[in-house]
């Protein structure tokens, strides 16, 4: 009896992870691309300031210039509703789009 309940959560758990796992994790090839909008205002590969903060070492920093750290979650909020004068990408960059640039930002 209790091995059929714990393989009846399990298998509840594995369908729950499901959409998680289905979904792609982003490709850094194709966020360098679109990159290309935001490096017009961010460095990739100094740490220069341009009108915005270099993101180049992004993911390894403790924190970014608005003190949180820098997850998936936070970058990703400041990518889609903007920051200062950066201007939001929400209803810019479609959700793969956004994958790819996350993707290429772990990249640097």
């Amino acid at each position: 009896m209790r091995f059929a309940r714990s393989f009846v959560l399990c298998a509840a758990v594995s369908a729950a992870a499901l959409p998680l796992a289905a979904q792609k994790p982003g490709d850094p090839a194709k966020g360098k691309e679109v990159f290309e909008q935001c490096g017009v205002c961010h460095s990739a590969t100094t740490d220069e300031k341009k009108m915005g903060p270099s993101l180049k070492g992004l993911f390894k920093k403790a924190k970014m210039t608005n003190g949180q750290k820098p997850t998936e979650a936070n970058v990703m909020a400041i990518i889609d509703k903007g920051k200062g004068t950066m201007p939001g990408f929400a209803d810019i960059l479609s959700k793969e789009e956004k994958a790819d640039l996350l993707a290429y930002l772990k990249t640097l």
